[in-house]
């Protein structure tokens, strides 16, 4: 599990998941710094005793303290108040967290959540988490297409355009984007979640996917054919399908994934379905990631306030696909 970045609520949380350490099923340790983690469960008054340890020892502990494989970098952050400076050592526990699972140290990832301004002011270049761990699974020798699931025991979504403005999305949705992404996430439900036959149904992009081509054509010109070759090749895909009907209690039972057309139309009704129960998973790499489905929380931290519910969903699910 990494810190994510060290003034939000991803120390809270670890603390957290540790005391519902049962619900998990599995034991974990947090890439961090001890002293951050120790301070801050005697401030808040959580009874979680914090151990230093290589990874290879962390099992052995496990029952009896969360234990953390100690950084490098600074990361004693005041939490609120983030900091360019701790950049380093948030991008070194996601790094030395893929090289533990690549090592076979670690059999899944667990990320907390961090702030993509804090790291861009510092030089970071990717647009989001997602990105860079698929240049580390390239650095690692691994398959480099992430896919960005957003997972709940209700409703899965995939988005084909992710993290770039709403007015570039349409630009950046082919043909080419849409029939790769699904193949991955076919393949990745099979593979993981031990799906035999997984359901995608495709999103338009436009209002009532495009009304024929009244309200835009990118339904014909790009999702259908996209649609076809899928079909094509054995998959079980249907769409373009209107996004405002596709998420009602009926709707959903006719397909495994939603794989929608840019990021909010997707995340929008996963969160408002299962905002604490909601989980990220980036399909596409050569180990299992996943991640609270929520940010950094910057005006909670440190206060006690932090839901550790999405993070623990995140810690099963990653337990149960590493087990697959």
């Amino acid at each position: 599990m990494t810190m994510g970045d060290p003034a939000g609520i991803g120390p809270e949380l670890a603390l957290k998941a540790w005391l519902h350490r049962a619900a998990i099923g599995a034991p974990f340790f947090v890439l961090a710094d001890r002293r951050l983690l120790a301070d801050l469960a005697a401030r808040l008054g959580l009874d979680v005793p914090v151990v230093a340890v290589e990874a290879a020892g962390a099992a052995e502990i496990f029952d009896h303290a969360l234990p953390v494989v100690q950084l490098t970098n600074e990361a004693g952050a005041e939490p609120g108040k983030p900091q360019a400076k701790y950049a380093a050592a948030i991008l070194e526990s996601i790094e030395r967290a893929v090289g533990l699972v690549h090592a076979g140290e670690a059999s899944a990832v667990v990320t907390n959540p961090i702030a993509k301004a804090v790291l861009y002011e510092a030089g970071f270049r990717h647009p989001g988490h997602t990105e860079y761990l698929g240049e580390l699974a390239a650095r690692w020798g691994g398959a480099a297409r992430p896919v960005m699931m957003l997972w709940s025991p209700d409703l899965a979504v995939v988005p084909v355009t992710i993290h770039i403005a709403l007015a570039e999305a349409p630009r950046a949705l082919t043909r080419e984007a849409i029939i790769e992404t699904c193949r991955i996430v076919a393949r990745d439900m099979r593979k993981r979640f031990k799906i035999d036959r997984p359901r995608l149904a495709l999103a338009g992009l436009n209002p009532h996917a495009g009304e024929g081509g009244a309200m835009g054509r990118e339904e014909i010109d790009v999702i259908a054919p996209a649609v076809a070759a899928l079909q094509g090749e054995g998959l079980d895909v249907v769409g373009p399908l209107p996004a405002d009907t596709m998420f009602h209690a009926a709707a959903r039972k006719k397909y495994d994934v939603a794989v929608t057309m840019y990021h909010d139309q997707g995340l929008i009704p996963l969160k408002t379905l299962a905002f604490d129960e909601g989980v990220n998973v980036t399909l596409g790499l050569p180990f299992v990631r996943t991640s609270p489905d929520h940010g950094t929380a910057f005006d909670i931290a440190g206060q006690g306030r932090a839901n550790p519910a999405s993070l623990i969903a995140a810690a099963r699910l990653a337990a149960r696909l590493a087990a697959a």
